[in-house]
């Protein structure tokens, strides 16, 4: 066998091959035809094939656009939407304003122009012309044709939860009675169409805090003392977009909410900046709600009497006979009525027989301040 060292004598005798010098050679020789290419041919793509294709925009041009691209645009805001020192309100309040003779109802009858799009669904607002939704879905009553003999008006709170009963009730219900529906029936649209279809007004009832809540609880989405103005009119505003085309809003419960001013007053203000009337249903002795509708110009009344207290017949006609009394005594009376199937029967009988009395049965809206 051969030695180490005789082997390492044999390797150091063998010939080596230059191949990093002829890769770096080949290298080189690429580089220099691809530069020769791009200095000798005019051509940015690279022999890759092209074709020139002609598009035509068959879209509808867009106004906007093409006068931004030929010079400034100008975009003015609404003054009626928009105040000019900033801030975002309505025209104020001008209460009993008369109904715009232009707007036209859609097929629910609600005016496109007094309502508002939000994320809960549509809510009503004044409009630019200050047309108000008061004075637009208040009954379209004559009072030169009843004369200046005492007046009474009933308001049926309670309706829209039991559908089928809601409907019985509207059915029996003289046209001037007001009917009022909370925001929590599954058939709202279906009842609130029926009643205004019949010739009613109709209401909306807001939940409001009492005293003992949450042992008494007036429903989701109720206004609460101690909360920030900006949570309640949330919730308001989820409340008004349940349905459309009522005049005014009534409270359901809210003996604490309606005496605590610094809660009450922004609602209140925001219902005067819309045009929507409030009456108060007479629960509360303690209630601020006249003083607040006063400073924000809410068409207001405040009722008088709750007709069925005691849900008896002989309870309710002795209750609607002490309203015959206070409008024959003070020139009108409001009564609140439950929708009850007794109720509703007792007050059709009753309101027949109020022409031989020299009493009328007006709605509600009529005795509004």
């Amino acid at each position: 066998m051969k030695g180490r060292k005789q082997r390492a004598q044999e390797a150091k005798a063998r010939p080596r091959l230059p191949i990093g010098r002829a890769l770096f050679g080949l290298i080189a020789l690429i580089g220099i035809g691809v530069a020769a290419r791009l200095i000798l041919v005019d051509d940015p793509m690279g022999g890759r094939p092209s074709q020139e294709v002609g598009i035509v925009d068959n879209k509808a041009a867009n106004p906007v656009a093409d006068t931004a691209a030929t010079g400034p645009v100008t975009i003015t805001a609404d003054p009626q939407q928009y105040a000019a020192n900033g801030s975002e309100g309505a025209a104020p309040l001008v209460a009993g304003s008369p109904a715009s003779t232009g707007a036209t109802p859609d097929a629910s009858g609600i005016v496109p122009d007094l309502s508002e799009e939000t994320a809960n669904g549509p809510i009503p607002r004044m409009s630019g012309t200050g047309e108000t939704p008061y004075a637009a879905y208040r009954h379209p009553f004559d009072a030169a044709s009843v004369g200046n003999g005492p007046r009474v008006a009933l308001i049926v709170t309670g309706l829209g939860i039991n559908e089928q009963g809601s409907l019985d009730a509207i059915g029996q219900l003289p046209d001037f009675v007001t009917l009022a529906f909370a925001p929590y029936g599954k058939g709202l649209a279906n009842t609130v169409a029926a009643a205004r279809n019949g010739g009613h007004e109709v209401m909306l009832e807001v939940p409001l805090e009492p005293f003992d809540f949450p042992q008494s609880d007036p429903g989701p989405h109720t206004l609460l003392t101690g909360e920030a103005p900006r949570e309640n009119l949330d919730k308001l505003f989820w409340l008004m977009a349940r349905f459309g085309g009522y005049f005014g809003v009534i409270n359901n419960m809210g003996a604490r909410f309606t005496a605590s001013a610094g809660d009450f007053g922004p609602i209140m203000e925001e219902l005067g900046a819309r045009g929507i009337g409030y009456i108060d249903d007479g629960s509360s002795n303690r209630s601020v709600s006249e003083q607040l509708a006063h400073a924000n110009k809410v068409p207001f009344a405040r009722a008088n009497l709750l007709i069925d207290a005691n849900p008896a017949r002989t309870s309710i006609l002795s209750a609607l006979a002490s309203l015959e009394t206070e409008a024959l005594e003070n020139g009108s009376a409001i009564g609140i009525v439950s929708a009850l199937p007794i109720s509703i029967q007792a007050i059709s009988e009753w309101s027949a027989s109020l022409d031989g009395k020299g009493i009328a049965l007006v709605p509600a809206s009529a005795l509004m301040q």
